[in-house]
């Protein structure tokens, strides 16, 4: 018989996936054939599974991915692409995200930058870490909103909260002499602290001048390359390719 007491202690425990779990294998005759260890082990699967999806969705809504499928077993890794096998299974193992370092990806338009820092994204939240994307342009328009309605610091020490931040088209646009000083807010509130993915149509040689003031450009490029992996991807637009396809 059902033990309706037990299915109601379970729901006021807010183990919903167990309760069903367990009334489901109530109607099932071949479950109730196995053993209690077995049972109970499908009973607990069930609840835990339930709460790390739950856990995954609320980390991915949180992240904001700007290309939400991305997944680093669909990236194609070749020498001649500038991310060899080795290269992407380092990125995969996110030992550098443990270390706190950074990954920086240059390249051309539509060489795959983006798909490969929220593929990187879409992995440390399947792994449990706290991811936050934003475009370069897009941060920079809520930090100047921040600084209008007095909540600046408490932004700043939010975005400092993440272990993974994915700073997506750096080097667009002509930077103002407060955005080069938010930016380096930003970044040293997570050196040596957290991760930082940038990706940039800009080459390396060119981020200097982009940034300007010799100084800040100094101060943010040192807190940015030292100790992080430098990516350049190459090869013709992924873009056309998708079109093509299409």
């Amino acid at each position: 018989m059902l033990n309706e007491p037990t299915i109601e202690k379970l729901y006021s425990l807010r183990l919903v996936a167990m309760a069903e779990a367990l009334c489901a294998q109530q109607r099932d005759d071949s479950s109730l054939k196995l053993d209690f260890d077995e049972r109970f082990a499908m009973l607990v699967d069930a609840e835990y599974l339930t709460r790390e999806n739950r856990r995954l969705a609320r980390l991915l809504k949180q992240a904001g991915l700007r290309i939400g499928d991305a997944c680093v077993e669909d990236i194609s890794a070749t020498a001649a692409r500038g991310l060899d096998k080795a290269t992407l299974r380092r990125l995969a193992s996110l030992d550098w995200l443990s270390q706190r370092m950074n990954v920086l990806v240059t390249g051309a338009t539509g060489v795959g930058k983006s798909y490969l820092a929220c593929a990187l994204g879409q992995l440390a939240c399947r792994r449990g870490h706290k991811v936050l994307y934003r475009r370069l342009p897009r941060l920079f328009e809520e930090v100047a909103l921040a600084k209008a309605d007095g909540t600046y610091s408490r932004l700043l020490a939010k975005i400092s909260k993440y272990e993974l931040v994915i700073l997506d088209d750096f080097g667009l646009g002509k930077l103002r002499d407060a955005q080069r000083h938010d930016l380096l807010e930003v970044l040293e509130d997570r050196y040596d602290l957290s991760a930082t993915v940038v990706t940039s149509q800009l080459p390396f040689s060119k981020w200097h001048d982009w940034l300007g003031d010799p100084t800040i450009a100094d101060a943010i490029l040192d807190r940015l390359v030292h100790n992080a992996h430098k990516l350049e991807l190459k090869g013709p637009s992924r873009r056309k390719d998708r079109q093509a396809q299409n």
